[in-house]
């Protein structure tokens, strides 16, 4: 039977989240709420960043490149979830599952080294403010922002396509809200070992790699600014590193514990519970958590919002 996976299993079931029939609506409720929170406000820090000339800058580029990221994130597995929330029979097609799968993995990896560059990009301009100009050209970021797309885009590629040569034979069931790597795994009737060494080895480039340089980027932020005694400044850092790192942790945390250090004793409800946290409410956090609360993001929105309201008015006295 191996090789005829696609004869065999033509569509996948997804059981969703463990919800009682009676919460389902409430839930329905939430789910939907914090994903339109996240489309808005990711979409409100694009359409800023492109709509304001003096944010034109290596940095709030990152930034629209994390909240793109964030969007299309999110947008892969809520929309299924929210459908399947609905529906009698929350199923997937075989093609439809490991698509899910690819844009999943491309935009998780895309995230993560975009935090990266940012944690780099907030390093230099604290670290070495006099040189900031000189080593982050835009040149450099653009630089950076595809370096991020070509590997993320042979990541997915790469998991998508030991995925596809896998057999599954009877088992359809996926206890799961999205077409999830480690679930799909346990489905299956082929010798997974190549993919399991992939995942392991690959994350620990992708994940491990990219989380401590962060942390190595903040400790060093943190070390510049401390030499520099500031009741003001080191509350500052204290409350940036800290909301920033926050977030970091609360995303890489889950993955690494999710897909590098799997345990024996993790129920099912448990590793949904921390897919929800990394897929869904990160994406949410980021934007409040590095953009809405910068000053300059703030004041681009009071100034476009002023704009808009002096259009208004002269559009309404000329009538």
């Amino acid at each position: 039977m191996t090789g005829q996976n696609q004869t065999i299993i033509s569509q996948f079931l997804l059981l969703g989240l463990p919800i009682p029939p009676e919460h389902q609506l409430l839930f329905y409720v939430l789910f939907l709420t914090m994903y339109l929170t996240t489309m808005l406000g990711n979409f409100l820090i694009i359409v800023l960043i492109h709509l304001d000339s003096r944010l034109h800058m290596p940095m709030y580029s990152l930034l629209s490149n994390l909240s793109f990221s964030d969007l299309c994130f999110s947008s892969v597995t809520m929309p299924k979830l929210l459908q399947n929330m609905q529906s009698q029979v929350p199923s997937i097609s075989y093609a439809g599952c490991l698509m899910q799968m690819y844009f999943f993995l491309f935009f998780a990896d895309l995230e993560s080294f975009l935090l990266v560059a940012m944690a780099y990009d907030r390093y230099v301009a604290i670290c070495f403010p006099l040189h900031y100009t000189s080593i982050m050209s835009p040149k450099r970021c653009v630089c950076l922002v595809v370096i991020s797309w070509l590997l993320t885009t042979f990541h997915a590629m790469l998991h998508t396509l030991l995925m596809a040569r896998l057999s599954f034979c009877a088992d359809n069931v996926i206890p799961h809200f999205f077409c999830d790597m480690s679930a799909l795994l346990k489905l299956s009737c082929s010798d997974t070992h190549i993919n399991k060494l992939v995942i392991f080895v690959m994350g620990g480039i992708i994940l491990v790699i990219p989380f401590v340089l962060i942390i190595v980027s903040y400790a060093q932020i943190v070390s510049s600014i401390l030499k520099v005694p500031s009741a003001h400044g080191i509350h500052k850092a204290f409350s940036t590193c800290g909301s920033h790192l926050s977030v970091v942790s609360l995303f890489y945390g889950t993955v690494i514990g999710l897909y590098l250090c799997p345990s024996a004793t993790n129920s099912t409800m448990k590793e949904t519970v921390m897919s929800m946290m990394y897929t869904v409410v990160t994406p949410m956090l980021n934007p409040f958590i590095y953009s809405l609360r910068n000053r300059d993001m703030k004041a681009a929105l009071a100034r476009v919002f002023c704009k808009k309201k002096i259009i208004f008015y002269y559009g309404n006295n000329q009538d």
